[in-house]
């Protein structure tokens, strides 16, 4: 009797040894969910996931869960997180690798402080995009119009912070104040811009007679003033 018990026992211990949760419906389930998340990212993504472990001693599932850990993105090296949906299931983190091939902005040629970009100023080129600076600018949109603040290089990537909104209005400026309602739009004479201000900012005006306004900057250095 004490034998079948011992048997029984390294029976159970065998089988639990031997239980464990194979790769690859595990991979597909991440995979599924990538292909999802990263449909809006700016070029061609591919992504390479870690395998488990064949000694994980994980029960044997068959319906899983698949979420961002938290503070993670998908983006470069970074791990997802997988839940077994059975009950008593287990939770597991899956270390991946996601790349995005894609173009990004590279000065055409040295560009100096406070020089307004223009399409030539600026070339495209194809890389890994999480392998480079965060911030790197994509499409020439993000770009045209706007300012240097500092002088570049030729071939220097173009990053969002190294640019700044064009002014519509300088300090000091003679502007054209408009004021505008829901179905009108009438000039309200001319003033002094009181700042410098970029597309869409507020500016402060001072009119003709001394009083001073506020309004929204426009290129062409008009002032709108909402009703």
């Amino acid at each position: 009797m004490k034998f079948l018990w011992l048997w029984c026992v390294s029976l159970m211990f065998a089988i639990s040894a031997q239980a464990f949760q194979e790769s690859p419906p595990v991979i597909k389930a991440v995979e599924d969910f990538l292909k999802i998340q990263t449909q809006g990212l700016p070029g061609q993504v591919s992504f390479a996931i870690t395998p488990l472990d064949p000694r994980n001693h994980l029960m044997p599932c068959k319906e899983f869960a698949v979420s961002l850990t938290p503070g993670s993105r998908l983006w470069g090296n970074t791990s997802v997180m997988v839940r077994c949906q059975n009950e008593g299931g287990w939770k597991i983190y899956v270390p991946l690798r996601i790349r995005v091939q894609g173009e990004y902005l590279v000065t055409a040629r040295a560009l100096t402080q406070g020089q307004t970009l223009s399409e030539s100023d600026l070339t495209r080129n194809t890389g890994d995009l999480t392998a480079l600076p965060d911030g790197l600018l994509t499409d020439m949109n993000q770009a045209m119009g706007r300012t240097i603040r500092q002088s570049l290089p030729a071939g220097r990537p173009l990053r969002g912070d190294m640019l700044r909104q064009a002014s519509a209005v300088q300090q000091g400026q003679s502007v054209k104040v408009m004021a505008q309602g829901v179905a009108f739009q009438v000039s309200s004479g001319d003033g002094r811009a009181l700042n410098t201000a970029s597309e869409g900012q507020v500016v402060q005006v001072r009119m003709a007679n001394g009083h001073t306004l506020s309004g929204i900057a426009r290129t062409g250095g008009i002032v709108e003033i909402s009703f």
